[in-house]
């Protein structure tokens, strides 16, 4: 493939050309920054350019190869790092506008990780104030845009990172997900990622100068959104390496024992209530379909009860935040992000005090029944959203417009407070009146089993296929 056109391979191609030497680091380092200086001013995606960094980087790892130095399995694929996780000599700024010179020591584990691999950072990617909005917006970088378009939300809080991979900027693009923030991007721009289970990957910031609440430590994960799914079984393994500083990460391998027989899989279009729309049912359909055709057993069975397991896990999480973080919100938030959070604590009413103790407690009865539950269907498809992707700034209209985008979205942050891994894959691409846009769907995994979940996404994307081809031709047109 001719320069230029590089930005296109995915993880995978890139590391094999690299490796071989067909490709050198510098040329695919210069590419993706063409690409990012292309589409990125109509997308601001990424809010920090470290191409000159990223440039002596590539150089530096050309010539490692060229002496015949270990090259990693990440060798000069580009990424991108969200701007609420450290990287040694920037600011970690979280998306507020108070931190925005607060300089990170060192390389969060996640960061270390990826360029331990061979990876070359190539910018850092824009999040909510806090990282605590399904939508992407502050008042220190802006908002950014879906490269699909302005009728959809790019969503949060890692919503930088989701429209920068599939518009080409990066490979890679690193996120986290504390309900949902992994998904919520993957589902807005049709990209594929896998939240990781509890423990999976270590994580710290070290810039950190107190320690985080135990519902942040227990529920918050990182990860990363990609194109493809062989794209995480290629990188994921890389992003779980261990790390001292996270003393409760599990050391385990990224593949688990091969299953004996059929996978079973529990399959629901169980919305409690909320109106699941035409699109979403197509792709919960197709979904099912491609699943059965890769010799999956797909049986329609509901697990257990996902809404009060998602509805007490935020609302603890709310008491968590109120208790922990709402000095800082109203010190440092803007009005906008203060008038959100006023309405969480309606939409999610705060669980403190005694009952914030029985309520984790109670985590515990959750994980056991899914536990039980999975010993049978180790995966679970489900909606993500029972309704197409949100648009932009709808989380900021009232008690009505957080409903839409949180109030509904049990199934992922049951994820969250369960600690089970759930991959998100694109299952459609819809045709509505406002424009085209992807539909992403669920596949929830026992624990540890993150390895299962992408092997499911990649079954379905076997049947539907890659999205960013078909937004690529489509950015075109719109250019």
């Amino acid at each position: 493939m001719a320069n230029g056109d590089i930005w296109r391979f995915g993880a995978t191609e890139l590391a094999a050309l690299t490796r071989k030497g067909d490709l050198s680091a510098e040329e695919v380092i210069q590419d993706a920054l063409e690409r990012m200086h292309q589409v990125n001013p109509d997308l601001n995606a990424v809010v920090e350019d470290l191409g000159a960094d990223a440039l002596e980087r590539a150089s530096a790892l050309d010539q490692a190869r060229r002496d015949g130095a270990p090259i990693g399995p990440l060798h000069g694929v580009p990424v991108t790092i969200k701007v609420n996780v450290d990287q040694k000599g920037h600011a970690t700024t979280n998306g507020v506008t108070a931190l925005k010179h607060m300089i990170a020591p060192d390389d969060a584990p996640v960061v270390a990780n990826l360029q331990n691999a061979g990876a070359i950072v190539i910018g850092r990617t824009n999040t909510p104030e806090f990282s605590f909005r399904a939508d992407t917006d502050n008042p220190l970088y802006g908002r950014t845009h879906n490269p699909w378009g302005g009728h959809i939300s790019p969503g949060g809080s890692s919503g930088g990172a989701g429209a920068a991979v599939m518009a080409g900027i990066g490979a890679l693009g690193h996120g986290n997900d504390i309900g949902g923030s992994l998904r919520f991007p993957a589902a807005a721009n049709g990209a594929v990622t896998v939240k990781p289970g509890l423990g999976r990957v270590p994580a710290w910031n070290p810039s950190q100068k107190v320690e985080r609440g135990m519902l942040a430590q227990s529920m918050s994960v990182q990860g990363l959104l990609s194109r493809t799914a062989k794209d995480l079984h290629l990188s994921m393994p890389c992003l779980i390496a261990p790390d001292l500083r996270d003393p409760f990460h599990v050391p385990m391998p990224w593949r688990g024992a091969e299953p004996d027989g059929p996978i079973k899989v529990a399959f629901t279009k169980n919305t409690f209530g909320y109106a699941l729309h035409p699109e979403v049912d197509k792709a919960l359909d197709t979904a099912r379909d491609a699943l059965i055709d890769a010799g999956y057993h797909v049986k329609e069975i509901d697990p257990p009860d996902v809404f009060e397991c998602g509805r007490v896990g935020y609302r603890a999480l709310m008491g968590e935040v109120l208790t922990l973080m709402k000095c800082d919100i109203e010190a440092a938030g803007s009005q906008t992000i203060q008038d959100i959070f006023e309405v969480y604590f309606q939409e999610f009413s705060p669980i403190v005090g005694d009952d914030l103790i029985r309520a984790l407690a109670q985590r515990s009865h959750y994980a056991r029944e899914w536990s039980l539950f999975m010993q049978d269907y180790p995966l679970v498809l489900s909606p993500f959203l029972p309704q197409p992707f949100f648009k932009p700034d709808r989380d900021t209209e009232g008690a009505e417009g957080v409903h839409e985008v949180l109030g509904c979205a049990v199934y992922s942050y049951a994820m969250n407070f369960l600690g089970l891994p759930a991959a998100s894959v694109p299952a459609r691409l819809a045709e509505l009146p406002n424009g085209p846009q992807p539909i992403n769907i669920q596949i929830a995994a026992r624990c540890w089993r993150e390895d299962m979940a992408v092997d499911a996404a990649a079954a379905v994307e076997e049947r539907v296929g890659q999205m960013a081809p078909i937004l690529w031709d489509r950015m075109g047109v719109l250019a």
